[in-house]
C-alpha cells in the first residue's frame, strides 16, 4: 500500500513539474515571439524611415512619396504598439508618433522639405528598445 500511495505521490508530482515547465516554456517562448515581432516592426520602420528621407530630398518631382512614406510608419506603428505591453517601447512609440504628426503638420502647412531628424531620431531609438 505504501508503495503504491507512493507511485501516486511521484506521479502527481511529475504531472506538476510538466506542467510548469510547459507554462514557463510557453511563457518564454511568447516573451521571445513578442520582442522578435518588435525588431521586425522596427526594421520595416527602419526601412520607411530611410523612404522618407529619399523622399524629402525627391519632393519636388513627387509629393506623394512623402505621405506614403509617413503611412507606412503609421501601419508599422499601429502593428507594433498593438503586440507589445512594454513600457520603453510604448515610449518609443509614442515619441515616432509624434514626430510623425510634426512633419504632417509641416507639410500640410506648406513645408516641401521638412525637418525629419525627430522621425530619425525615434525610430533609432525604438530599434534600440527593440533589440534584445
Amino acid at each position: 500500500m505504501a508503495a503504491s500511495r507512493r507511485r501516486r505521490t511521484a506521479a502527481v508530482a511529475a504531472t506538476l513539474a510538466a506542467v510548469a515547465l510547459t507554462a514557463g516554456l510557453t511563457t518564454g517562448c511568447a516573451a521571445v515571439d513578442k520582442a522578435l515581432d518588435c525588431v521586425q516592426t522596427a526594421d520595416a520602420i527602419a526601412d520607411s524611415v530611410t523612404e522618407l528621407q529619399q523622399a524629402v530630398d525627391n519632393a519636388a518631382n513627387d509629393p506623394t512619396q512623402l505621405d506614403e512614406s509617413l503611412d507606412s510608419i503609421d501601419k508599422n506603428l499601429d502593428k507594433i504598439g498593438d503586440k507589445t505591453d512594454n513600457a520603453d517601447v510604448n515610449k518609443a512609440v509614442d515619441d515616432l508618433n509624434q514626430a510623425v504628426g510634426n512633419v504632417r503638420t509641416a507639410i500640410k502647412n506648406g513645408d516641401e522639405t521638412p525637418d525629419i531628424s525627430p522621425v530619425t531620431d525615434a525610430a533609432g531609438e525604438l530599434t534600440k528598445v527593440c533589440t534584445p
